[in-house]
């Protein structure tokens, strides 16, 4: 799609309560990071759409998305931490 400046470009893209994913194709890659860095997309991809290695959370942002999938990212989603501690030689407490 033809556009005037980045600042056009990136009101068009964000003009939707959706955010799942994003993609900018460009030579200029601060141009691409300046610009992705503006998105309100979960997943972004420069000059490639659609990849996601494993290790790559992948999710959305506003109505899109259930929390992030892949990598550490999803096991913190879906865990909660619980921290305990076992004595195996006694009780050593003060209370």
């Amino acid at each position: 799609l033809p556009f005037r400046d980045e600042d056009e470009v990136i009101a068009r893209a964000n003009d939707t309560e959706f955010g799942l994913s994003a993609g900018v194709f460009t030579r200029d890659l601060a141009r691409a990071h300046r610009v992705i860095a503006r998105l309100q997309a979960g997943t972004c991809w420069i000059n490639t759409y659609n990849i996601t290695p494993i290790a790559m959370p992948f999710g959305g942002m506003k109505q899109s998305g259930l929390g992030r999938e892949n990598g550490l990212a999803a096991i913190e989603h879906y865990s909660q931490l619980k921290s305990v501690y076992v004595a195996v030689n006694g009780v050593d407490s003060p209370y």
